[in-house]
Formats: C-alpha cells, sequence, structure tokens
C-alpha cells in the first residue's frame, strides 16, 4: 500500500487540522474527491476516509481532518511528526470539480476542506465561486479570506433557505453530515432547485 510523508500539520479550526503529504506516484485527484487513511494502532487496524482540500495534487496534497477527541485515527494523525509516512489509498468519490465551470459549494464544518479547494481551483481558472459555511466558525478561516481578496463570495449564515434563493446559477456542491447535507437539501428544494443538479457528499452522522 502507498505510504506518504508527512509535510505539514496545521491547526485550522475547531477540532480540525490540514494534513499535507507527498502525493503518491500516478496519484490524480480532483477536489471534491477523498482519500482512505490507514495505520495500526495499538495492534488493531483504524481506517478514515478525509476529503482533499488542495486544489490539485501535483507533489503535495492536503486533506482536511476532524478531531474527534474520543475517536482512535483522527488524534493519532494530529501527533504525528514531519517527516513520517502514513499510508494513503484512493482517491474515491464521483464528485471531481476540474476547473470548468462556475461554482457554488455548501459546506459545514469539515466539508469547508473540499470547498477551499474548489474554490481556489476555480478562481485560478478564472471563474466565479461562492462558498457558504452553515454557520460562522468555519475552518480554513484564512484561506476563506484569501479567496475573498481574491474575488470569490464567502456566505457564513445559518440562514440555508435564504442563501439558496439569492445565489446565481452555477454548479453546486454539498459537503458535511448528513444533517447538514438534508437542511441544504431542503433549503434547496424551497428556492426551487432541481437536487438532480447537485452534487453532494455525506460525511455520514455527526
Amino acid at each position: 500500500m502507498p505510504a506518504s510523508r508527512i509535510t505539514r500539520i496545521e491547526d485550522v479550526g475547531e477540532q480540525t487540522v490540514a494534513i499535507e503529504v507527498e502525493t503518491p506516484t500516478e496519484f490524480e485527484a480532483h477536489p471534491g474527491q477523498f482519500v482512505l487513511v490507514r495505520a495500526t494502532i495499538d495492534g488493531e487496524e483504524a481506517t478514515g476516509y478525509y476529503t482533499i482540500s488542495s486544489p490539485d495534487v501535483e507533489e503535495i496534497f492536503e486533506m482536511t481532518v476532524a478531531v474527534d477527541p474520543d475517536g482512535t485515527l483522527g488524534p493519532w494523525l494530529v501527533e504525528r511528526t514531519l517527516g513520517e509516512e502514513i499510508t494513503v489509498e484512493g482517491p474515491f468519490g464521483d464528485i471531481r470539480y476540474t476547473g470548468d465551470a462556475n461554482a457554488l459549494v455548501f459546506a459545514r464544518g469539515p466539508g469547508i476542506g473540499p470547498a477551499v479547494g474548489i474554490g481556489e481551483r476555480a478562481t485560478e481558472a478564472g471563474h466565479d465561486v461562492t462558498i457558504v459555511h452553515g454557520g460562522n466558525r468555519p475552518p480554513h478561516r484564512k484561506r476563506l479570506a484569501d479567496l475573498e481578496e481574491r474575488g470569490a463570495t464567502v456566505v457564513l449564515t445559518d440562514d440555508l433557505v435564504g442563501t439558496a434563493e439569492s445565489v446565481s446559477a452555477a454548479q453546486a456542491y454539498v459537503f458535511g453530515f448528513q444533517g447538514f447535507v438534508e437542511e441544504v437539501k431542503d433549503a434547496l428544494v424551497a428556492a426551487g432547485v432541481d437536487l438532480a443538479d447537485v452534487e453532494m457528499e455525506s460525511f455520514g452522522p455527526a
């Protein structure tokens, strides 16, 4: 199984870290996809899926990790040091933003990881992007501020219905735990959006 050397570990929000690793050989992926990390901890195998949060995967890529203090793999990953290797498999997932259209991304919590990756890829390609975070305390605050400086629209709100009604047409994505995904689906339906045109990734129950 491929091993990737850790090049950066950064606290990017409440119980959320960004882990950057060297890209494995022949690894090709796009924002919106995710990887599986596998480790043996205290003699037991632990696995976790984490979204790619960098705009590309050339040479290095970043994943955003929600750290449950009662979990196993998340706290273990936070304790790694630069230069250590971790086992990374993938990529997985059918959502692939390739930088070919305007983008609208709804996200909450660690879902902001793929959102900033898509946002950076979109702005680099000259497209408009709107990122809507459900709540006013998103991870990756610095990258969101940088995106705003580059012309992106960033909305921090609990009023998902009002926001869904006001956003411009674009390829829409939703990333977050299942409760948030359901909230966004209801908001989009209320705004008259066809859910068949929306790509959604649920991280399971919170």
